[in-house]
């Protein structure tokens, strides 16, 4: 009988932690979040892209805090005429590791001289404008900088150091890394067609690109701006993710609707396991204990336990969701659809 006491026990407490999501909010607006970022600090900067050409930015009780546009007069650009009005089209950020700054980069910018935009596909004479990363003071929430990098610049990742900016050029096939201190790029660093997700070792010496145009992921030495290759990881790696050992780099694998998990000592997959279809972006917890993932197609979040890498949980949300971003405080994921909402979950 106590045999089967601490049987039921057992399946009862395993059921209540695979089932822990639970949706807490939906947030509305004039909003077409491409991506969701939490600064550390309590803050959520949403980005809109060009269908909105705003960020909108969302503190702990769920409250919109500040509307930023990504209109910037042209003494901010390096190439621009100074008394004219840009826009941008916001797509990703980061913040620096106090939460002090947030570097939103932009897919494009709008006004005279920029005349030939990237676009998602790059067609056309591949001569394509550079585009901005702005930096957003975020206790002003103005924007005080903006620096040049590539072509249809997508992700953006700040080192722990808070020494450099690493962001994936898409259309330009390359990475931008940026001096924050001298606040200019310093070199571009060709790894071919779609670089996308990045992420920043705790050393701030390498970063980890997934390269969405192959199978393979760039590790770019931020001391020499060498290139090495983590060869074979998957069909379409989009979205990149280190655990806090700084020992496994997991991977969202856009055309294979699987999770990679990489041993990055040996450079090879150990494990994957099918989250949805075509999962986007991930994120791990603070402990680095689960993986969560965005199936854009599926219109699910995924919940993966990453000692096993089992799918230990899948929710629905609303309709394409793409971004996601996580707050150890309040255990609470938050998941931005690209139909107009953003979506909390308490974990």
């Amino acid at each position: 009988m106590k045999e089967k006491s601490h049987l039921l026990l057992a399946i009862f407490v395993l059921t209540q932690a695979s089932t822990g999501l639970e949706l807490k909010k939906r947030i509305r607006g004039d909003i077409a979040p491409k991506s969701i970022v939490h600064s550390g600090n309590g803050l959520f900067f949403a980005q809109n892209m060009m269908y909105r050409h705003t960020i909108t930015v969302y503190n702990r009780d769920f409250d919109l805090v500040a509307t930023i546009s990504d209109k910037i007069q042209g003494n901010l650009l390096s190439q621009a005429a100074h008394e004219t009005e840009y826009r941008g089209a916001p797509v990703e950020a980061t913040f620096s590791h106090d939460g002090k700054y947030a570097w939103v980069t932009n897919y494009l910018m709008t006004g005279p001289g920029f005349d030939n935009p990237g676009n998602d596909s790059c067609y056309g004479s591949g001569n394509f404008d550079i585009s901005y990363v702005y930096r957003i003071n975020t206790e002003t929430m103005m924007v005080d900088r903006a620096i040049a990098v590539g072509s249809v610049p997508k992700y953006i990742a700040a080192s722990p150091d808070n020494k450099w900016l690493v962001v994936s050029n898409w259309c330009s096939g390359d990475v931008s890394v940026v001096d924050t201190d001298r606040g200019e790029q310093v070199k571009r660093i060709r790894v071919g067609r779609y670089p996308r997700g990045i992420v920043v070792d705790s050393s701030s010496t390498t970063a980890y690109v997934a390269v969405m145009g192959s199978y393979d992921i760039a590790v770019i030495d931020l001391r020499s701006f060498s290139v090495s290759w983590v060869k074979g990881v998957g069909r379409s790696p989009r979205h990149v993710a280190l655990d806090p050992a700084g020992r496994y780099l997991y991977a969202s694998l856009n055309a294979e609707n699987r999770i990679a998990k990489i041993d990055i000592l040996d450079r090879r997959v150990v494990q994957k396991v099918q989250s949805g279809d075509t999962p986007r972006s991930i994120v791990l917890s603070d402990d680095g204990q689960f993986l969560y993932v965005v199936n854009y197609e599926s219109n699910t979040l995924s919940k993966v336990d990453c000692s096993t890498m089992a799918v230990v949980e899948t929710v629905k949300t609303d309709h394409h969701p793409i971004g996601i971003t996580y707050d150890g405080q309040s255990r609470q994921v938050w998941v931005s659809c690209y139909s107009g909402t953003i979506l909390v979950y308490q974990d």
